[in-house]
């Protein structure tokens, strides 16, 4: 036991992660259960989740805060049996350098034609195609939360041109700004590299579809519009992706997250000479980092501080 009352014990339920570092770290500030006891467990006052079973969280009754173990919540807000306590996403300087590192890599490697430069080495071909220079390529991020203001941040000190894509009107310095239904087109249109970063949301799910894909700038410096996709799977509309692609509409993609995962061993995205991908790896989310934060949550809650980075439920995030 840690000293605390019983009641402010943590529930940890994780799928698809090993909770055993989680679970150390946490025991650190609080006594940590895996499962409730019964069928309605009065002693647990905080979860700490990642794709909880449907139905778990209702067993609480003394629950007062659910902490997301990612920066998205969809797999908290997917229970159709939540209950009504705040929901806290996780910000995290740790989490957001990955991020941003994810970013920069990927948009650095379509800008300076990784692709090609690595088709010519197997061939053994000694050629410089033309480079353009970064202030001529302008990256559009859909999505300007904690991650998309710091790629933003991170793409403009390198050189590129930022233009920026929300839901909801966003000002961020230096990022040409657009939202809303009405925003999109011009956003698309004037983007060279996509970049999504979007939360999943019923208004967001399978936005990333032909149509929009099609109004990415074709006639760009880089030859063709290239996609990032590290937000979410649900976002991305894969088939689409792939027509995009063998069409000419698209370029090139970068993908990390995917409609299912991990992805099926039987997807062209595996073997598209044009498509890059990597294992849901941009931003892990490292417990060393993120436990600690949580505990001091707890601690600042109890002494009737206001939660941080608490999700708006209607807007998903």
């Amino acid at each position: 036991m840690t000293g605390q009352p019983a009641a402010h014990r943590i529930l940890l339920s994780i799928k698809g992660l090993h909770p055993q570092r989680w679970y150390e770290l946490l025991s650190k500030g609080r006594e940590v259960v895996l499962e409730p006891e019964g069928e309605a467990d009065p002693t647990i006052r905080y979860a700490v989740v990642w794709k909880q079973p449907p139905g778990l969280l209702k067993r609480l009754p003394n629950l007062q805060v659910i902490f997301s173990m990612g920066a998205g919540v969809d797999h908290i807000l997917a229970d159709p049996e939540l209950p009504d306590v705040p929901i806290v996403r996780v910000v995290a300087e740790n989490l957001t350098q990955h991020m941003v590192e994810y970013v920069c890599w990927r948009v650095l490697d379509h800008h300076r034609q990784g692709i090609t430069y690595r088709a010519q080495q197997r061939e053994k071909i000694w050629h410089e195609p033309p480079q353009p220079p970064a202030s001529e390529v302008a990256v559009g991020i859909m999505g300007l939360g904690e991650l998309g203001r710091a790629a933003a941040k991170a793409l403009r000190a390198i050189g590129f041109t930022v233009n920026g894509w929300s839901r909801r009107e966003r000002r961020v310095e230096g990022v040409n700004g657009f939202h809303g239904e009405a925003g999109l087109t011009p956003f698309l249109n004037a983007t060279d590299i996509l970049v999504v970063l979007l939360p999943l949301t019923p208004a967001t799910e399978g936005i990333i579809d032909y149509s929009v894909l099609q109004r990415l700038r074709r006639k760009g410096p880089l030859g063709g519009p290239c996609l990032i996709n590290a937000g979410r799977g649900r976002l991305q509309k894969e088939a689409d992706i792939l027509r995009a692609l063998e069409k000419g509409v698209l370029k090139e993609a970068s993908l990390d997250v995917f409609e299912r995962e991990p992805l099926d061993l039987q997807s062209s995205l595996w073997t598209h000479p044009r498509v890059f991908v990597t294992p849901h790896a941009a931003a892990t989310s490292d417990p060393a980092h993120l436990a600690p934060l949580m505990l001091q949550q707890m601690e600042a809650f109890e002494r009737g501080e206001p939660l941080k980075n608490v999700v708006d439920r209607q807007a998903g995030y």
